[in-house]
């Protein structure tokens, strides 16, 4: 029988950055191991690790080099069996990256589907290029990470897509030996007792037979021919029933672009083939499309996504609910208050874990972490960063100017170090990359001895949450309120959770509701006016 996975809160660990156990500075499962009582203090029902397959790190772990083990860096299989076993005796389960859509270029599979007549060539997705030579790409496709999305190999005299990163080759989906090796992947995973898997970039997996010219666009030209395409779904279907079902594991679904309309044909009805599903939509209310495309933040914009997505999917599917991963800025700084950090970081917590749906914490938001301040270009790593960078000197911008750019806009902030403690380098070593200089003052020791901390307050919303139905099931009605404020009720079997939140520096208006017990509140006393950055809970019992 399937678990009830949407009462689950579950935590995400990067493991690069999460916890050093050996002492070489870089995070590993013996760290995990080590804080995995802490973990279950905070409350998690569930730990989402992403990618700790042996990797050539050109995207940490999102260029699988095998998919069966775990990076040296972090550990090994015993290791790993290890921690998913003491997780489970704390009833803590465990969900891994899965990378369907490519894999790394040192991959064995794509290394031998160089050799010509390797049944591995039929792997990937390799095609003949055009012009007289055959160097120009097969078509006009742009990858989402650098340049085009084709790679000219002098040695075959053809190209491969990549999609993403030039070391993150295609697989190609549509071969049945591929899906053969996907469905061997996942039983060898759930054998060794994982609980479900988080599939990356899943509805990329199939392309548009003949692989046509898109549209041009500065970016991702020809994302049409390979997003959301009806084989996708019969992909997964296939997975699902041969592999997946017969092991009652859980899958939650990411991908870009992706709307209400999209989402339920993956995660509702008797043929849904994932259980949730991430979008991307709600933050988006300081961008366009993309954290490096900044807008000044827009609060009707989050509004408008918030009830948007809890009207279309209740009482049909979950919400993957979150306000931070991997993948963007802190949120503190995103779309809260550096100066009213633990009110804003209070408030953007019960704002998100309330609402119906299953909520996923990211490591150091609970202790609310900051975007970091570096100095200089050499001291970042990601590659979407200096692919950003080569754009920014085409337009001629320098880089003193665009390294004060990447500390906002970089999802490098939140792959620092995890803020473990007050002493130098947080409790890290030699760090692989640098702690924010801020750790003396934010740190879990910290957090831990002060009851008014916001990860007491993150540990107080998960224990709410568990005991309260409303704030799992609810259905969502958003509320009016002022210009600055986000108001909203959940109603579940006669219990209404009324919940609203400044976004603003000055005190503002609010009517409470009428017979409301006020269960949250992030200042110790209230004001007829709503404080700066403050947020109010109440529970009516109709």
């Amino acid at each position: 029988m399937k678990p009830n996975y949407e009462q689950w809160a579950v935590y995400q660990i990067w493991p690069r950055s999460f916890a050093d156990g050996n002492g070489d500075g870089i995070g590993d499962l013996h760290g995990v191991l080590q804080k995995l009582d802490y973990l279950k203090w905070l409350g998690v029902d569930a730990i989402w690790f992403s990618p700790l397959y042996p990797s050539p790190n050109a995207d940490y772990g999102y260029d699988c080099a095998d998919y069966k083990n775990i990076s040296p860096e972090y550990g090994d299989l015993d290791l790993f069996k290890r921690v998913i076993d003491e997780a489970h005796a704390r009833n803590i389960k465990i969900i891994i990256d899965l990378v369907l859509n490519h894999t790394s270029d040192q991959h064995e599979w794509f290394k031998q589907s160089k050799v010509p007549g390797s049944k591995y060539h039929d792997y990937y997705i390799w095609r003949k290029g055009k012009g007289k030579d055959g160097k120009k790409p097969p078509n006009n496709w742009l990858s989402m990470f650098e340049g085009g999305a084709w790679e000219y190999d002098e040695t075959l005299g053809e190209h491969y897509l990549h999609v993403f990163a030039k070391g993150q080759p295609d697989l190609n989906m549509a071969n049945p030996a591929v899906r053969e090796e996907v469905k061997d992947i996942m039983r060898f995973w759930l054998e060794l007792g994982v609980d479900g898997f988080r599939e990356d970039v899943i509805t990329y997996i199939a392309k548009r037979e003949g692989l046509p010219n898109g549209f041009p666009l500065p970016i991702a030209t020809g994302y049409p021919h390979y997003t959301s395409l009806p084989k996708v779904k019969d992909y997964l279907r296939e997975f699902k029933e041969d592999v997946l079902d017969k092991y009652n594991a859980f899958t939650v679904g990411e991908a870009p672009m992706m709307t209400t309309k999209v989402a339920k044909d993956y995660i509702t009805g008797d043929d849904k083939v994932l259980d949730v599903m991430f979008h991307f939509q709600h933050m988006e209310a300081d961008c366009i499309m993309n954290d490096w495309v900044p807008t000044p933040f827009r609060l009707g914009k989050l509004r408008k996504v918030f009830a948007h997505w809890q009207r279309e999917l209740h009482g049909r599917a979950f919400n993957a609910n979150y306000m931070e991963n991997h993948d963007h800025p802190r949120v503190v700084d995103k779309y809260g208050s550096r100066k009213y950090r633990v009110e804003s970081a209070k408030m953007l917590a019960a704002l998100y874990i309330l609402q119906s749906g299953m909520p996923f914490i990211y490591q150091g938001q609970e202790i609310g972490m900051t975007n970091i301040e570096l100095k200089r270009l050499d001291q970042f790593k990601d590659v979407v960063t200096f692919n950003n960078y080569k754009l920014a000197r085409k337009f001629g911008l320098s880089e003193k100017f665009f390294v004060n750019y990447a500390n906002r806009r970089s999802r490098e902030n939140a792959r620092t170090p995890m803020q473990w403690s007050g002493e130098p380098n947080a409790g890290w070593a030699t760090p692989w990359f640098p702690v924010n200089e801020n750790c003396s003052e934010i740190n879990v020791a910290a957090a831990e001895a002060d009851p008014n901390s916001i990860l007491h307050w993150y540990r107080a919303l998960l224990k709410f949450r568990r005991e309260n139905p409303v704030a799992i099931y609810g259905k969502y009605r958003p509320l009016r309120a002022g210009r600055k404020l986000l108001a909203y009720e959940s109603a579940h079997e006669g219990k209404r959770l009324v919940f609203v939140g400044s976004f603003s520096d000055k005190p503002k208006a609010f009517t409470p509701p009428k017979g409301g017990e006020l269960v949250f509140c992030n200042y110790a006393t209230q004001q007829q006016k709503l404080q700066p950055w403050e947020c109010r809970v109440y529970v009516v019992n109709d």
